[in-house]
């Protein structure tokens, strides 16, 4: 006996198309540097959010006007259910934030500190070497 089926194109097109996915929670979000510069007259302070990162972990670098944060971040979030493992999602990397400041930086007494999460820095300006005018012979 021959039993011949009839397909319906359109019946595989659309197979799965109207079903609701799967929602596994907020996705984790990489992680940035969100900081607030401000100037003052013979300084620049600075306070940049690294939540979760050790202190141990946080570079700050400066080259004359240049200004580099880096930390590395690790993540880790857990979600159970009893004993149960239902999601486990993790993030491991670094993240990195420069910018460029209009005067230079006196390295020497530049001050970071790192409390709760948050990296203060006090940049003071590097005093304006004086100009000499040079007579022409």
């Amino acid at each position: 006996m021959n039993h011949l089926t009839r397909l319906d194109p359109f019946d595989d097109l659309f197979r799965g198309f109207f079903v609701r996915p799967v929602d596994m929670g907020s996705q984790p979000q990489t992680p940035s540097i969100k900081m607030d510069v401000k100037e003052e007259a013979d300084a620049y302070k600075v306070h940049a959010e690294l939540p979760g990162v050790r202190k141990e972990d946080i570079h700050v670098t400066v080259d004359g006007g240049q200004v580099s944060i880096t930390a590395e971040v690790k993540q880790e979030k857990e979600v159970k259910e009893g004993d149960r493992l239902l999601r486990a999602e993790r993030y491991f990397g670094k993240v990195a934030r420069s910018f460029q400041l209009a005067h230079d930086i006196d390295d020497g007494k530049a001050v970071a500190r790192f409390s709760d999460g948050v990296l203060e820095l006090t940049l003071p300006k590097r005093a304006a070497g004086s100009s000499k005018r040079l007579a022409i012979d």
